[in-house]
């Protein structure tokens, strides 16, 4: 996570948005009065809007939990894939 104030942003607009979009770098713009504000990449908030739905109700989130677990306790089942 890199933190660089409004004017430094700005003098390297380009550099920042690549470092952004092309390493997945979380970028924080301080700025006066507390308004500093985070700049993240699409895939990284598409990956936040994803999870934050897959877990927006309580059984949804119950159960990815259990496949969650069960994946860690090593209980799924492997299956070969249909070859066309």
């Amino acid at each position: 996570m890199r933190v660089v104030n409004q004017s430094d942003f700005r003098k390297n607009l380009k550099n920042n948005l690549d470092l952004v979009s092309e390493n997945q770098e979380i970028m924080i713009i301080n700025r006066s009065k507390n308004r500093d504000v985070v700049v993240i990449s699409m895939k990284d908030f598409n990956s936040i809007n994803e999870t934050l739905h897959l877990t927006s109700t309580k059984k949804n989130k119950k159960r990815l939990d259990e496949a969650i677990e069960e994946f860690e306790n090593d209980q799924f089942f492997r299956h070969q894939l249909i070859e066309e």
